[in-house]
């Protein structure tokens, strides 16, 4: 059974941080919790939290004060902390008896239920992570973009092979992180057990443009693994012909070497 979680306002803020790559939730004693699958703990001072393995806290009425303190504990359980977190805000009024969903930036809830919150926070958690993928694709685009237009101008290719290769790595680590540890394009396994709440579940993944991200970075990588695959099959065959020339000079070599023994000696 999950209980409620000690939010007695009317309104109140939800506010998602991604602290780190990663939260080690085993750390974290289930017979505490409010609820699980995301794991949904109180907040001491006020308010509650859903901690995510990939790394996202999303608080809800919780004081700044109370924030700090709860993500100051936190960091014993966390791996390879973010120097600056990414953050997502929205603002929650609870109306019994309304249309639950989003409108005008506010979501509304006809109660303060534990299932309710871990929904948005489903959403918040993965809108946070995709900040963080479309800053770092975006700062890969601004890359590959001199190298396709010196490739276009000169018709020459940087022989960083290496360099290449870590471009392709950090790509495939970013999907891996999205399909795999956050499952950005699935739904919440609350839904399974809760699927009255199907509707604001879809209300704020549309709110958030959720899918529509998603698909774009992903378009995105594609695209730059695609640029940088080719970049370093043009590499390869120039290091290949390059290779043939040395084996043809050699030849060559050998071939002048017999000659000048056979007729000068």
């Amino acid at each position: 059974m999950t209980k409620l979680p000690p939010i007695p306002d009317a309104a109140f803020k939800a506010r998602a941080v991604l602290v780190a790559e990663r939260i080690d939730l085993k750390a974290w004693g289930a017979a505490d919790a409010l609820s699980i699958n995301p794991l949904t703990v109180a907040v001491k001072g006020g308010g509650a939290a859903t901690l995510h393995r990939y790394g996202v806290v999303v608080f809800f009425g919780v004081s700044a004060v109370d924030e700090a303190a709860f993500l100051a504990q936190l960091q014993a359980t966390v791996a390879n902390a973010y120097a600056t977190p990414v953050t997502e805000e929205l603002e929650v009024r609870i109306e019994p008896g309304d249309r639950e969903g989003v409108r005008g930036g506010v979501a509304y809830l006809s109660d303060v239920a534990v299932e309710r919150l871990q929904v948005i926070a489903d959403v918040l958690s993965k809108s946070t992570l995709l900040s963080l993928y479309e800053e770092k694709v975006a700062a890969e685009f601004d890359r590959i973009e001199p190298l396709a237009t010196r490739l276009d101008k000169t018709g020459r290719i940087p022989g960083r092979s290496k360099e290449l290769l870590q471009k392709i790595g950090s790509m495939l680590l970013v999907e891996q992180r999205m399909v795999g540890r956050a499952e950005i394009a699935e739904k919440p396994e609350i839904l399974w057990d809760n699927p009255a709440l199907e509707g604001l579940f879809a209300r704020l993944e549309d709110e958030f443009e959720i899918r529509e991200r998603h698909a774009a970075i992903e378009r995105k990588l594609n695209l730059i693994s695609r640029t940088t695959h080719t970049v370093l099959e043009l590499v390869s065959s120039k290091h290949s012909l390059r290779v043939e020339w040395y084996i043809l000079i050699l030849i060559l070599f050998e071939i002048l070497l017999t000659l000048y023994q056979l007729f000068f000696r």
